[in-house]
């Protein structure tokens, strides 16, 4: 009876974990099921673009797993039950949308190891009208619904970016540099780039400047109407469009299970990426609490989701092998920013993401970024890094259905 292995979501975590499990375990001993709402994988580093009216080049689960003897199941996660060891899905269209009623047309998965990297979305935080009047640049349907509202943007309108990290930074660059003709601006509650080295900052100020991008520092935002954006201090920015870019929440089903979880929703995992609770069950990405250098919590970000992915999959197939459990500590080497596609900051860290003085900027610092966008789709199609071309076999024999999966510490 072959082991059953079902990965939720085909992010860079999901879809590296399941090819990289495919590369690792023999096609007679286990049965890989990806389970994601959309066929093709999403460049999610690249939604700025997308909002901006880029075409990304599509890239289709059916032909990244041909050949490999991975599934695509092609469904949204309704409920997740880590003690009967079931999934539940409702089957959706190539769009990614629900084409069953409410209640209707759901089927329950059996698995013996359980992969969740069902990641995170955008998070309004719960302020005041952000949710009914904000775009968000989170995942594809979001990118688009603001790239088709800015095509119909006139000259001089504003468009205010609410949050000042990675990810509005990007997001507000990408819309001056595409849209010169409109009034960009960022708000945020810190300082600006507050994080990174002088250089960085210095550098960052200029293009920002140069692009003529309007910064709101120090600045709470408390509420969003339809065309302004309410802050602490009373003041009112004019917004013709809000883009809200403060964060990420992960996916609510892991908190609806017995699985220990933080009070965020994060699945807690060891340094394998197994679940502390329930040993069957691994957490990657964004929807894991992982300890990094330093014991900080690893950060939301594809830098530390890939090699998260590695991590899980080589566990799992050095438990049902009995081979040797990976022992490489996770660690950060840079943060990369792209402004716009001819400008960027790469801010080099220390492994537990605390910024050093060197950077690199301008055009070679958007090369490099663009390097490691096109490196990490790359590693979603070619998962095998430092792996042996063989296959190993699986000896130790899946549980029955229902039952738990004796797996070595």
């Amino acid at each position: 009876m072959q082991h059953r292995i079902i990965v939720l979501g085909g992010g860079y975590t999901g879809a590296i974990a399941a090819g990289r499990l495919a590369k690792r375990l023999r096609r007679e001993d286990v049965a890989i099921t990806l389970v994601n709402a959309e066929p093709d994988f999403v460049e999610r580093v690249r939604m700025h673009q997308l909002a901006t009216g880029q075409d990304l080049r599509p890239r289709p689960f059916s032909e990244m797993f041909a050949g490999t003897g991975v599934e695509l199941r092609l469904a949204k996660v309704t409920r997740v039950d880590v003690d009967r060891k079931t999934v539940t899905v409702t089957d959706a269209d190539a769009n990614g949308a629900d084409v069953t009623a409410p209640g209707s047309g759901a089927e329950e998965l059996a698995y013996d190891t359980l992969v969740y990297a069902l990641g995170s979305g955008w998070n309004s935080q719960a302020v005041p009208g952000a949710a009914e009047h904000a775009y968000e640049i989170a995942g594809r349907p979001g990118a688009l619904r603001l790239r088709e509202r800015l095509t119909r943007l006139d000259a001089g309108q504003t468009v205010v970016v609410v949050g000042g990290g990675l990810t509005g930074l990007e997001c507000a660059t990408e819309i001056a540099e595409a849209r010169p003709d409109l009034h960009a601006s960022v708000v945020t509650d810190g300082g600006l780039g507050d994080w990174l080295s002088p250089k960085g900052r210095e550098h960052l100020r200029k293009v920002l400047g140069t692009l003529g991008i309007t910064v709101h520092e120090h600045t709470t935002v408390t509420g969003v109407e339809a065309e302004r954006v309410l802050t602490a201090d009373g003041t009112a920015v004019p917004a013709a469009v809000t883009v809200w870019t403060t964060g990420f929440a992960v996916h609510p089903i892991a908190k609806a299970t017995s699985l220990e979880v933080t009070g965020t929703g994060q699945i807690v995992v060891d340094g394998t990426m197994r679940s502390v609770s329930h040993p069957d069950v691994y957490a990657i990405g964004d929807a894991a609490m992982a300890m990094g250098p330093g014991n900080k919590p690893l950060r939301m970000s594809c830098a530390s989701g890939t090699p998260a992915a590695w991590q899980a999959a080589d566990a799992i197939a050095a438990r049902l092998t009995g081979g040797k459990l990976p022992n490489a500590p996770i660690r950060y080497f840079n943060q990369c920013i792209s402004l716009g596609r001819k400008e960027g900051l790469i801010q080099y860290v220390t492994a537990d993401d605390r910024a050093v003085r060197a950077v690199l900027t301008g055009w070679p610092a958007a090369v490099y970024k663009e390097l490691v966008c096109k490196g990490a789709a790359w590693g979603v199609a070619n998962p095998t890094l430092g792996l042996p071309t063989r296959r190993r076999r699986v000896t130790r024999q899946p549980a029955a259905a229902g039952s738990a999966v004796k797996a070595s510490a």
